[in-house]
This record gives C-alpha cells, sequence and structure tokens, in this order.
C-alpha cells in the first residue's frame, strides 16, 4: 500500500495566478521602496505605517488569488494533514486518526439558494474530520470514493436528510450513477 495519498484541488487557472503574482509583486516593491525611502522620524512613522498596512492588504489578496487546499494522507502512520498552500508554502498539522468507519458525503444549504457538498471521514464512532467542500456532486463522490478505496472502507450519502443510504462504490462507478446498498 501506499505510503502517502495526497488529495488535492485542481491548480489555480493561469489568469488568478497572474493575477496573484501581480500582487505579490506589488506587495514586494512597495515594501522595498518603503524601506529604502524610510525617514524614521516621529513624524513619519504613522506613514510608514500606513504602507505597510498596504503591504499586508497586497500581500492578502495575493494568497487569496493563489492558495490551494490539499489533504495529505499517511496512511502508514495513521494520520492526516488539511493543508493551505501557497506556493511552496504549506500551513496544517498531523492529526493522528484511528478506527477508520466510512466517508460521508452531505450537502449544506446556502444562502442564495445552492448547495456546497461536504466530504466527512468518520472514526472512533462518533467523531468526524471535514476532508473538502465542493459544489459539484460528482466531484465530492469521486473524492469521496478515492479516499474510501484507499482506507478500504464505506462511502454513505446523507444529502437527504434522515434517509441516509449506503453506496455501493463498484456498482456506482460501473454504471456512472449513485448505485445503493440493499440493507
Amino acid at each position: 500500500m501506499k505510503k502517502d495519498i495526497i488529495v488535492s484541488e485542481n491548480q489555480r487557472p493561469f489568469w488568478q495566478r497572474f493575477v496573484a503574482s501581480i500582487f505579490f509583486t506589488t506587495a514586494l516593491a512597495l515594501f522595498v521602496y518603503i524601506i529604502y525611502n524610510a525617514n524614521w522620524t516621529d513624524k513619519n512613522l504613522k506613514n510608514i505605517g500606513y504602507n505597510f498596512n498596504t503591504v499586508v492588504y497586497l500581500v492578502v489578496a495575493g494568497i487569496g488569488f493563489s492558495f490551494n487546499k490539499s489533504v495529505y494522507i499517511d496512511v502508514k502512520k495513521s494520520r492526516f494533514r488539511a493543508t493551505f498552500e501557497v506556493g511552496p508554502i504549506k500551513f496544517g498539522q498531523w492529526k493522528a486518526i484511528n478506527n477508520y468507519e466510512y466517508v460521508s458525503i452531505f450537502h449544506q444549504p446556502l444562502i442564495d439558494g445552492e448547495k456546497v457538498y461536504e466530504i466527512n471521514l468518520w472514526y472512533n464512532r462518533n467523531q468526524h474530520w471535514e476532508l473538502y467542500k465542493k459544489y459539484d456532486f460528482k466531484e465530492a463522490f469521486v473524492i469521496g470514493y478515492e479516499i474510501s478505496e484507499l482506507l478500504q472502507i464505506d462511502i454513505l450519502d446523507a444529502t437527504i436528510p434522515n434517509n441516509y443510504k449506503w453506496i455501493n462504490k463498484e456498482a456506482s462507478m460501473k454504471k456512472g450513477e449513485m448505485v445503493y446498498k440493499n440493507i
């Protein structure tokens, strides 16, 4: 079995990475300009603070256009890590999880009437870990399916409140639509 599994969002579109690079470059240029031309007197410190504030806003905007979310699963050591990644920088901590039970897919209605599908990993009877949110059920199912296959556990379709159904993974993948287990 593989040592590490990585479930990752698709890479950002080129235009978003381009916009992020403009924000980061502008922030770096402004930062260098501030340091190089700074007059460190008491009267000017307020202006320097405002300029640093602008640098922070530019960096935050760049992060907004460039971050990705990934989930790393270390099956051998039985642990997970959700990360937010900006380029080579990754933020996230490992969390040990034992006694995997199942993966569930359910939806949350949004204010505008749309739905967001959440993929959770359930373990230790009643604890869960949110892995992903997707706006498309098929994408959510594919991620849930891949994780359930790698961990050799079942998938629960909980998209209809109080009407949860276990998914027959093999039949669903062959048929291209949801096939449920007869229980």
